[in-house]
């Protein structure tokens, strides 16, 4: 019964593959390699619909939050061969090891996998190293597979119909080790590490996934002692071409010596290379104030002749590079520089540039690009740039790409939205961008700006404990904003039911979804008429 089952399975894909072909429509942190953010073929989701948003559907999901660590962002995938019929599928990693299905009609689950895990962490968790599943999964359309990361570093590939294991698992990342969302190019699976967590050291790593029986791989080391941690929300960017590109946090910096601290780099795939890097001139005091770059992430777009890449982190200051060159001949020269956006006084947490950009394209081909800054904008901004109210906890920070009077490429800062409590990474669909106002406690230390403790015990003591940052939080609020001018479109009110944390949006057909720190999975979409 078993084998006939699998075989009526598979004749039923053949035919839907024969006539529609199977096609993840948001299959990866920010959709696509390049980590864009924007869902080019939505047609549902407009600004004259924005308005007409409501909660679908929401669904409790079985998983334990661990430290900070709930759910992870959504993909999902079109036309899956389901046991039950062919559905749209929605898919979350779930903190406590686990991966979960549902379906995006219903909001009912389809299948869960709990990953076996057979090794132990060391500590326990904390927000800076929950020793959990925190890496966003990754769709391979044409293995019909969705890959995912356990919390002891083992890759599995499943089906996404079933959930029965098709891949692996085999060790991927030491155990325990926080790793970022996942990418896939050309049969390589990549992944990056921070904060030391596990014994582990911050790496770019890789994974031939397209033939189970040689699961060969490669990993790339950026600091010779601990540091330098890849913690971009997106993990990498991936241009078409192949290229890898990839921010660092604090470091030491000093490349004969393999060091790539507080550095953006260009890394050939599949066996990490580094090609090339651009380093910010003020890199020391980067280091010194821990203004990480990976906080504001990484994209790859391109524009006229321009391969770009875009980033920036707690210091509020976005880069924009070129991508075939990136730091100029000094690799210290960037393409252009942003004002200060916010931070201005400079703190560790709760300011500067957080989440991950997105970009988006209009009718006439002009580029914008959207940041999420903490805190409230610096003050020189609100005369540059159309404002939409105060915004003392957060904003989505427009710019336009233009070209300059040297005729390369610039930003043009545009419009500043309305108040965002603590923003998530943005998405873009059809003139509207979604975001997710967090509602978290961004705070971390007890004792601001401490630098010197006696021991790592001492050091986790001056850091609030996981009880202590779920309190002062907010639930979440979707909002929807108008691309060209950051007006408010939609607000989805008390619809979600706790704050989230590193979470993030999919966007399919018509319906936007995203999760919470209760581990809930939520989708809204358009009423009916």
């Amino acid at each position: 019964m078993i084998k006939l089952f699998s075989w009526l399975l598979a004749c039923i894909g053949l035919l839907v593959i024969s006539s529609v072909s199977l096609r993840a429509e948001w299959p990866t942190f920010g959709r696509d390699p390049q980590r864009s953010g924007w869902a080019r073929e939505e047609t549902k989701l407009t600004l004259q619909t924005a308005k007409d948003l409501e909660l679908k559907w929401s669904i409790q999901l079985d998983n334990v939050p661990l430290a900070l660590d709930a759910l992870t962002a959504p993909v999902t995938a079109s036309n899956v061969v389901t046991p039950s019929g062919i559905k749209t599928m929605v898919y979350v990693g779930g903190s406590s090891n686990h991966l979960f299905a549902v379906d995006a009609a219903t909001g009912s689950l389809v299948w869960q996998r709990t990953f076996q895990s057979y090794v132990k962490a060391k500590a326990e968790p904390f927000f800076l190293c929950p020793n959990a599943v925190n890496a966003t999964p990754v769709i391979d359309q044409r293995q019909n597979l969705i890959f995912a990361l356990s919390y002891d570093g083992r890759l599995y590939g499943l089906d996404l119909g079933t959930g029965n294991i098709k891949f692996g698992p085999y060790q991927f990342v030491p155990p325990f080790a926080k790793a970022w969302s996942l990418n896939l190019n050309k049969g390589f699976i990549y992944t990056t590490t921070s904060q030391g967590c596990g014994g582990d050291r911050s790496g770019v790593y890789s994974m031939r996934v397209d033939d189970p029986t040689h699961p060969s791989s490669y990993e790339l080391l950026v600091q010779h002692g601990f540091g330098a941690g890849m913690w971009a929300r997106g993990g990498t960017a991936i241009d078409p071409n192949g290229r890898l590109f990839v921010s660092t946090g604090d470091g030491a910096f000093n490349p004969t010596n393999g060091d790539y601290g507080s550095t953006f780099l260009s890394v050939s795939t599949p066996h990490l290379n580094i090609r090339d890097y651009f380093t910010p001139l003020n890199w020391n005091e980067i280091n010194k104030r821990d203004f990480d770059l990976p906080s504001g992430g990484a994209l790859w777009f391109a524009y006229r002749n321009f391969h770009l890449i875009i980033g920036g982190g707690k210091e509020a200051i976005v880069y924009l590079l070129n991508a075939d060159l990136l730091g100029d001949k000094d690799h210290q020269t960037a393409l252009y520089l942003s004002p200060q956006l916010g931070n201005e006084g400079k703190a560790l947490e709760g300011n500067g540039l957080w989440g991950a950009p997105a970009v988006w394209k209009d009718e006439n081909g002009q580029p914008w690009v959207y940041v999420t800054l903490w805190g409230e904008p610096a003050k020189n901004l609100t005369s540059a740039a159309r404002t939409n109210g105060a915004a003392p906890h957060g904003s989505v920070i427009a710019f336009r790409v233009e070209m300059d009077q040297s005729n390369e490429p610039c930003l043009k800062l545009a419009w500043i939205s309305p108040d965002v409590n603590l923003p998530d990474a943005p998405a873009v669909a059809n003139g509207v961008v979604f975001v997710v106002a967090t509602g978290e406690n961004a705070r971390q230390e007890k004792i601001f700006g401490k630098t010197h403790f006696k021991s790592e015990q001492e050091w986790k003591e001056n850091l609030f404990t996981t009880e202590e940052r779920g309190e002062g939080t907010h639930p979440a609020v979707l909002m929807a904003l108008d691309a060209k001018s950051g007006k408010l479109l939609y607000e989805s009110g008390n619809a979600m039911k706790s704050w989230n944390h590193f979470g993030g949006l999919a966007i399919d057909d018509g319906k936007i979804y995203t999760v919470d720190h209760s581990s809930r999975l939520y989708c809204f979409g358009l009423r009916a008429h």
